[in-house]
């Protein structure tokens, strides 16, 4: 589809581009080639997350059995009702991302709304699918990559790591789009798998996680006693004086997320045993 054309549809809904995250994803090599990575086989149902004016949608409809987009803007809902009228192939969702339920999908294949990529990757990451192909901001995508030590090394990264294998597989620039986002995109892989690496307590782990890197610039062992709220650990300061001096000594982005795992299961027994 041309810029023309997409303004000309943006014109006819009344829709103003730019606002609300909506960047729409105009180029056709990029939009294949985000497809021919999903690797679609008849049969699956394909998630779409911000469906947008349907560019990705209308691929995805040729190759998946179902196609389930959620668009939030009751505006663009309106476009893809009447852009796929008649394919019952298509079910759309008018809601909010982070509110709405998931359906059972196979994959998920989206240009995601940047200013809420987190919360939506953490929501997918409770579901069980095959396979992810997922737009994000370029900075976002290189955290969820990222190698400990660095200063991109996160909360994300390791949640990420626990739950799935993810790659950038493209960059994107600014002009592929209508209207332009101000930041590069990227097109990240995601894999979900059984974890790496043992974890003892799931929902402490990630609460272990999220604590210590609301506190990265601290050392450990002050990111633990000062972000105990998160964990509950009543005897905390007894905890951390028995943990290993040398990890307490450093700060939460120089453990990998398999140290970060262990450290995570020895409090979590130190503190069952008292």
């Amino acid at each position: 589809m041309s810029i023309s054309l997409v303004h000309n549809i943006l014109r006819h809904y009344g829709i103003y581009g730019g606002q609300h995250d909506q960047h729409f994803l105009v180029d056709e090599g990029i939009l294949d080639r985000i497809v021919e990575s999903a690797d679609i086989v008849p049969g699956e149902v394909v998630l779409e997350i911000g469906a947008g004016i349907g560019n990705l949608t209308q691929r995805l409809l040729h190759l998946a059995d179902k196609v389930v987009a959620i668009e939030f803007d009751p505006k663009l809902v309106a476009v893809l009702e009447d852009r796929f009228r008649g394919n019952d192939k298509l079910h759309i969702i008018h809601g909010d991302v982070l509110k709405v339920e998931f359906p059972i999908f196979d994959k998920v294949v989206a240009n995601l709304p940047y200013s809420i990529s987190s919360e939506i990757t953490f929501k997918l990451f409770k579901h069980d699918f095959k396979l992810g192909i997922l737009m994000y901001q370029y900075e976002f995508a290189q955290r969820m990559i990222a190698k400990p030590g660095s200063g991109d090394y996160s909360r994300l990264t390791v949640n990420t790591a626990y739950f799935a294998d993810a790659s950038i597989i493209m960059k994107v620039p600014k002009g592929v789009f209508s209207p332009p986002p101000q930041v590069e995109s990227a097109v990240v892989k995601v894999c979900p798998r059984p974890a790496p690496f043992t974890v003892t307590d799931k929902d402490f782990f990630l609460r272990f996680v999220t604590a210590i890197f609301n506190k990265r610039r601290k050392k450990i062992k002050n990111s633990i006693v000062e972000s105990n709220h998160m964990l509950g650990i009543s005897n905390v300061k007894q905890v951390v004086s028995g943990l290993p001096e040398e990890l307490m000594e450093l700060r939460p982005e120089n453990l990998d997320p398999a140290q970060l795992a262990a450290l995570s299961n020895m409090i979590l027994a130190m503190h069952q045993e008292s």
